[in-house]
């Protein structure tokens, strides 16, 4: 499949300028120039144009947000110099199985100010002596040179910093959307137990008021009818002391009729 009939497959009916990411290996670049690709193409940060046979970068448009740019196992031996003024952003650079053979064509490289990682494996350059710290002392502003630094240290995995900054982004979205559900429903369910034991707390405390409500009024009907007892029997004495006069009094007059008789 040619080039630019590829281009319109994975467009997958976007617009150009929403592409952030386009693959086209393994498609076929006619006289081994690009075509389909343009300036309109504005967002794009990863492009891969591996094994088509491209020879030249000529046609290559300018693309100021790509950050890394894949060709490996083409036929490129130079015009090296195109990519500092078509993408002065690329990160990363992979021109491994390509036909560069010397110093003087990486030199173009210079101008790409930022780039970190340079691949070119698999390219006749690498037979040089002492080839690594030749690339290392002309391009210095790259870390890594075929997946290693200085130190022979290998370069972290790019689909693994792209884990862990979709992870990151999620972490974000999860604070900003706030607690997960199943927080949400954990608290509900002990906003609810509170409640329970609230109401039972309640009524316990009701029963209790019922019951030293009922024993306040049962007291009170006991003091009363004691009360009553002893106004009872408050009068009970009366009555008595009265008739105790009254029996008195017959006793006396009894007494004085008695005498009366006598004197007669």
């Amino acid at each position: 499949m040619e080039m630019k009939k590829r281009i319109n497959l994975e467009l997958r009916n976007r617009a150009p300028e929403e592409v952030t990411e386009l693959v086209l290996d393994n498609c076929l670049c006619v006289n081994g120039e690009i075509e389909g690709l343009n300036d309109t193409f504005k967002k794009l940060e990863f492009l891969s144009m591996a094994n088509v046979e491209l020879s030249s970068l000529a046609r290559l448009p300018s693309l100021n947000k790509l950050r890394k740019l894949e060709l490996s196992d083409n036929i490129i031996s130079g015009g090296l110099e195109v990519l500092a003024e078509k993408c002065p952003n690329l990160t990363y650079l992979n021109l491994s199985g390509n036909k560069i053979k010397d110093l003087s064509t990486v030199e173009a490289l210079q101008n790409l100010k930022n780039l970190k990682s340079l691949d070119l494996f698999n390219c006749e350059i690498t037979n040089l002596e002492d080839y690594r710290e030749s690339i290392f002392e002309l391009l210095q502003q790259i870390t890594y040179l075929d997946g290693f630094d200085q130190e022979d240290n290998e370069a972290p995995d790019s689909e693994e910093e792209d884990e862990d900054g979709d992870e990151d982004d999620e972490e974000e979205e999860e604070d900003e959307a706030g607690p997960p559900e199943e927080y949400e429903e954990e608290e509900e369910e002990e906003e609810e137990d509170e409640d329970e034991d609230e109401d039972e707390a309640g009524s316990e405390l009701g029963e209790g008021e019922e019951e030293v409500g009922l024993s306040y009024l049962m007291k009170e009907e006991i003091q009363d009818e004691e009360d009553d007892d002893d106004y009872v029997e408050e009068g009970e004495e009366e009555e008595e002391e009265e008739e105790e006069g009254l029996r008195g009094e017959k006793r006396k007059r009894d007494a004085e009729d008695d005498g009366d008789e006598e004197d007669d």
